[in-house]
């Protein structure tokens, strides 16, 4: 089948164009005016903006194991309709993913459940480098220095540099000090306040394990990402230290949150890494515009209303996000705080750049056709009972947004779309295993 969407604004790698893209057999293959092309479909674009599918490099779709919380099938639903059209899970599933076994086992559950493309970390234990060094089709692995129990986590230096030094995959990690998490939750041990999540897991908890993990990295040479920096002294840390085998992330929830939202949301916004303050928004945005930071994700990791909105500290950390993340940052391109192409840059070419995944990220003849066509004028409230996530609940609940995906295609096949009966998902259509690097896929 060949499809034309023709009169649509196309976020292009070097430039925003007024021109016509033709997909055809999974790929795009023609981009340029396309007046008398024999096509099978036509998609009128006009008014809206062509960009590349959202890659989210960081969410917990909980299966197997916690599908009471969430699940493939609803959670890449949630992204269809978010523009994303490739996710990269995380390990702490039950079981969790430390070998290639369960590697493979969760890409056959989503090439049975995912209406979107996928890809699955490794996780690192402190006994499982045979495995990290033998491991494919995946993006990489992932450390949780902190913020963890079991297997999964690896605090221990001598864990770590052997890891960093007998790997070759990039790593990953939720990088906050155990030691100082411990300490502090000791001294507001008993406390019902919200506020003080944020006290335990503070900005030294963060920095020390960053400045750790950057530190292995470079004496190592190995690429590593650090996921969800939440404070602007790891942002200041990582400007100063800039490194050629580090690349860094921020969540949109710690752009859009501070702790002087806590007393509003209470529940809904406890993540780790804590939620900071407002100053820590706006230097990582900041980061994010000088190009300190490259990648915005979600770090999406619901749970359930009965686990979420129980009192502290039995609330669970974690938020959904992936339905709402890229609405949230083209409602700030309308607000003027940053360009649609910085958008596109920071959440489909960076990503994709970060992790080497082949032919994605960007609009180019021979990639694949992972696209979503934006409105940017489209006006919309975010509601609870409207989301598509299996635990139908935000933390962004009673937002108005300007802005918003109204299609989406994964290879080529329209797997979303914002009708005037509601949404539209493809029931049939599910997605690919991404191709990373040069590995053997």
């Amino acid at each position: 089948m060949k499809t034309l969407i023709k009169n649509a604004t196309v976020i292009l790698p070097e430039e925003s164009r007024d021109v016509d893209v033709v997909i055809e057999a999974g790929k795009i293959t023609d981009i340029a005016p396309g007046h008398g092309l024999a096509v099978d479909d036509v998609v009128d674009g006009a008014g809206k903006f062509l960009i590349p599918g959202v890659i989210d490099d960081q969410v917990h779709f909980r299966e197997p194991g916690l599908t009471h919380k969430e699940d493939i099938a609803h959670a890449s639903r949630a992204c269809a309709k978010g523009g994303i059209t490739t996710f990269l899970e995380m390990p702490n599933t039950i079981p969790h993913a430390i070998t290639q076994q369960g590697i493979d086992e969760k890409i056959a559950i989503a090439e049975r459940n995912s209406l979107v493309n996928f890809g699955f970390y490794i996780g690192a234990t402190p006994n499982n480098v045979r495995e990290l060094k033998k491991a494919k089709r995946t993006p990489g692995i992932k450390i949780f220095i902190g913020s963890s129990t079991g297997n999964l986590l690896v605090d221990q230096q001598e864990a770590l540099e052997e890891i960093f030094a007998e790997t070759t995959l990039p790593i990953t990690a939720h990088c906050e000090d155990e030691s100082t998490v411990r300490t502090n939750a000791e001294k507001y041990r008993g406390s019902r306040n919200i506020a003080d999540h944020s006290r335990v897991r503070d900005h030294q908890a963060a920095i020390i394990a960053t400045r750790r993990a950057v530190d292995l990295a470079n004496r190592h040479q190995h690429h590593f990402h650090v996921l969800h920096v939440s404070t602007g002294a790891e942002a200041e840390f990582l400007a100063a230290e800039a490194s050629p085998y580090v690349t860094a992330e921020v969540c949109v929830h710690h752009l859009f949150f501070n702790v002087d939202d806590y007393a509003r949301l209470g529940s809904r916004i406890k993540m780790n890494p804590s939620i900071k303050n407002k100053a820590d928004n706006e230097r990582l945005w900041q980061a994010l515009l000088n190009n300190e930071i490259t990648v915005v994700a979600t770090d999406h990791a619901p749970h359930t209303k009965e686990e979420k909105f129980a009192i502290y500290p039995e609330c669970p950390s974690g938020l959904p996000a992936v339905e709402n993340s890229l609405a949230l940052m083209l409602n700030q391109v309308n607000k003027g705080t940053c360009t649609l192409e910085q958008v596109v840059g920071w959440m489909c070419s960076a990503p994709a750049k970060v992790w080497k995944i082949r032919n994605k990220g960007a609009i180019k003849v021979g990639y694949d056709a992972d696209l979503c066509l934006v409105d940017l004028h489209r006006e919309h409230q975010v509601l609870d009972e409207n989301q598509v996530s299996k635990c139908q609940w935000t933390p962004w609940h009673g937002e108005k947004l300007r802005g918003k995906a109204v299609q989406t295609w994964v290879h080529g096949q329209v797997v979303y779309k914002d009708t005037e009966n509601g949404d539209y998902f493809d029931p049939d259509f599910r997605g690919q295993p991404a191709l990373f690097g040069l590995q053997d896929n």
